[in-house]
């Protein structure tokens, strides 16, 4: 609530609610450090003020949770009058708390009893924080603004310059408590702070078996699921080109009265949002330092493109040792699917044809595969190949010559303006995942849409210009390169429809590139 009047906050909270999310954390906010503090907005000068807003604008669409403090809050007067105000937030329509840190189960338990007796009955979630370092430490209990149990200090003071050792500690204490809080039967479940630090975390549940090593979660469908959207539950189709940006594809499909369920139908009539609307979706959440390490602050020629896209492909650090783990097009991590392609689709991207999306065969893989599984148990899952890439108009002759000899494959290449078109698929859409399943008619939940392509190819040039020429200098050598390739450079997909035999695309592409 700090800092926000309410009509940002409502029209935040109409972004969120856009964007299938459901359940708000309401928080008051940090205070500026200097102490100095005037709400922004008269009416909105505590979290409980947020809650009462969200609840009279948006009756029960949230899910509100809101924090619990187990030794009271630094900024309240007593314990007694900061319960009274935990309390407050629930009569206006807060149902669950997530609690601050805590170093012990004890102190935990004697807020929950507190709780109920003066008639706090939601559930209650201990925020749970595993030690991982001595400065990080020292530093969160400051702005916390926590006392450290003397056993603790204790403990760490001796290995204060061992990262390991505290880490090891951190999992030891942590553990301990948690066993203690679950015991109790007050505990409906755990919220560990992780600070976007899994390892520690990942040891702590394993230790409380709550981690299923190496199981995955079976997927209900091959592209990821919008979370608590209501009116997108009976969706099941989707074109192929978005997998690796589902949340752009959700914001610019919102406007839909009604989703695909069954079949794909005719896109061209349900609108897709346009530029104007979809650009917060080509940001992104890295910092521009870490973006620059990975696409490297200085390009010299296009193939410093195509070693990118290989180390990507590969997981090999670029020419000045960083980590690929993210390109423009990819907002997910690379899919387990895509190591059966790895050595192929690193040949072709040194080679100058850029990838941004591809999935191999299939042909009748057990539905709880590891690695291309989805849907009910006892089915069987089928793909066939495809490939999305840029690929220079200098070899565009080349790779029409070569297609004309595949006459199973099917193509769509487009330049950046959208003026020059190839293709061989008509406008009818092609399905290119599908499953059969016991019970149920066959489901296809992946197409290639020729309508769709032409709305993401939009999205897909902008990307090389906002995600990634930007960072450079304007007339800069390397904000050239990325500009040539752009302007100059076509986006195609390819399906070979013979699943059966597998993928005839790489051999292909390899002809073009000879």
């Amino acid at each position: 609530a700090y800092h926000q009047s309410k009509e940002e906050i409502i029209q935040n909270l109409n972004k969120a609610k856009d964007r299938g999310i459901k359940n708000i954390l309401a928080l008051r906010g940090d205070l500026p450090v200097d102490g100095s503090w005037k709400p922004f907005d008269s009416a909105l000068g505590y979290s409980g003020d947020l809650v009462r807003l969200i609840r009279e604008e948006f009756s029960d669409y949230f899910g509100i949770c809101v924090a619990g403090y187990p030794r009271g809050h630094p900024d309240c007067t007593n314990y007694e009058d900061d319960l009274r105000h935990l309390k407050g937030k629930i009569d206006a329509g807060a149902e669950f708390i997530i609690t601050q840190l805590f170093f012990s189960a004890e102190v935990f338990l004697d807020f929950v009893r507190d709780c109920r007796k003066i008639g706090i009955i939601c559930p209650i979630l201990p925020g749970v924080f595993p030690i991982q370092g001595y400065n990080s430490l020292r530093q969160l209990v400051k702005l916390s603004k926590l006392n450290i149990p003397d056993e603790i200090l204790s403990a760490i003071e001796p290995i204060k310059d061992n990262d390991e050792a505290i880490r090891n500690y951190g999992v030891h204490q942590c553990v301990t408590m948690c066993k203690a809080l679950l015991d109790s039967g007050e505990v409906p479940g755990l919220h560990i702070y992780t600070l976007n630090r899994e390892v520690a975390c990942t040891e702590i549940l394993t230790q409380l078996g709550l981690w299923a090593d190496g199981g995955a979660v079976q997927r209900t469908l091959p592209w990821k699921q919008t979370a608590n959207h209501q009116r997108r539950a009976c969706e099941d189709v989707r074109p192929i080109f978005w997998a690796s940006r589902p949340n752009s594809y959700v914001h610019r499909t919102q406007d839909w009265a009604e989703f695909p369920n069954g079949r794909w139908g005719n896109s061209s009539s349900p609108a897709f949002r346009d530029a104007s609307h979809y650009l917060f979706y080509l940001q992104t959440n890295l910092k521009s330092k870490d973006w620059l390490q990975m696409l490297t602050p200085e390009l010299r020629s296009e193939q410093d493109v195509f070693d990118i896209f290989v180390s990507y492909i590969t997981g090999r650090a670029n020419r000045l040792g960083h980590k690929v783990k993210r390109l423009p097009w990819n907002d997910e991590d690379l899919a387990p699917e895509t190591d059966m392609l790895s050595d192929h689709l690193a040949k072709i991207n040194g080679n100058g044809l850029l990838t941004i999306n591809s999935q191999p065969s299939i042909n009748g893989k057990s539905s709880t595969d590891s690695i291309v599984g989805w849907g009910k148990p006892g089915g069987y899952v089928y793909q066939k190949a495809y490939l999305e890439f840029f690929i220079s108009s200098k070899r565009i002759e080349k790779l029409k010559s070569v297609l004309a000899e595949h006459p199973w494959v099917n193509y769509h290449i487009v330049n950046q303006s959208g003026t020059e078109t190839f293709t061989n698929t008509g406008h009818m859409p092609i399905a290119v995942t599908w499953g059969v399943f016991p019970g149920c008619e066959i489901i296809q939940p992946t197409v290639v849409d020729p309508v769709s392509f032409d709305i993401w190819k939009d999205e897909a040039f902008e990307l090389w210009i906002e995600r990634w020429g930007h960072y450079y200098d304007a007339g800069s050598e390397s904000r050239k390169v990325i500009q040539t390739i752009h302007d100059t450079y076509y986006l195609v997909n390819l399906v070979d429809n013979d699943y059966v035999k597998g993928n005839v695309l790489f051999d292909l592409l390899l002809k073009v590139v000879e």
